[in-house]
């Protein structure tokens, strides 16, 4: 496994190789233990490997994680926690969604949406 990203409690890691899209589709976030050593995962994630088309759905997409988030960040904007930050990551995360979405339509106005074509 190699490490994507580390933070004060947690550590992502990558679990495979880049698949025919040059993406990976398994990682695994764990808590920190020690100088910044993995110790129990917390959480696996396992993308959508290949086209639904022609894989079926066997994962998860970016805009769950992305709609995850933006519910989580709607929460705590409506409650004790609401600050600028979160405002402002709640909006990138929302234009994030925003642009996977517009991405889906050309996709599917080209009739590919699905497939492994470009």
């Amino acid at each position: 496994m190699k490490e994507v990203r580390t933070f004060k409690n947690t550590i992502v890691l990558v679990c495979d190789e880049p698949g025919p899209g040059n993406a990976c589709h398994h990682y695994e976030v764990s808590e920190v233990g020690g100088p910044k050593k993995p110790t129990s995962a917390l959480w696996e994630v396992k993308f959508q490997n290949g086209p639904v088309k022609e894989n079926g759905v066997n994962g998860v997409q970016n805009e769950d994680l992305l709609a995850i988030v933006i519910h989580r960040l709607q929460g705590f904007q409506s409650g004790p926690y609401a600050c600028q930050e979160n405002a402002d990551a709640l909006v990138k995360c929302q234009e994030a969604l925003m642009r996977m979405e517009d991405r889906t339509v050309v996709r599917e106005r080209r009739g590919v949406e699905g497939t492994s074509i470009k």
